[in-house]
């Protein structure tokens, strides 16, 4: 399990850097300021969380089993709120309106704010390993 946290966390910092030299290069000419700084919201989470992510994997902290759930409530809340922001910003690009996705960004938030919870408690509560 360990792997496959440390995995997906370079995954999404990989894809943060692209995405954010993406927005600050390729869509300058393409969107309005405000779609850029959106943008740019939602690559400054995806990053938080990708390390998040590497933090994990790479602890010894929590037993795996204990670390899966919070992995899952990350990636689909990094999935739901960076790439519905991402999608958002560029709405104006496209003749699909992203905007009736726009309660996907909301839900990943939630989601992301309940793995840090579960990380609390789980970490809080756990008895030594030792």
């Amino acid at each position: 399990m360990n792997k496959t946290i440390f995995g997906t966390g370079i995954f999404f910092g990989l894809t943060a850097v692209l995405l954010g030299a993406f927005g600050a290069h390729g869509l300058e000419k393409m969107v309005d300021t405000k779609a850029i700084e959106t943008f740019e919201t939602g690559v400054r989470y995806q990053m938080y969380h990708a390390l998040f992510l590497l933090i994990l994997g790479g602890s010894n902290i929590l037993v795996n089993e204990r670390k899966k759930i919070i992995y899952y409530f990350i990636v689909v809340g990094i999935v739901c709120f960076s790439f519905s922001i991402y999608l958002l910003a560029i709405n104006e690009l496209t003749s699909f309106d992203f905007k009736k996705l726009a309660l996907l960004t909301p839900l990943g938030g939630v989601l992301l704010i309940t793995g840090w919870i579960l990380l609390g408690i789980r970490v809080l509560n756990q008895k030594p390993l030792n």
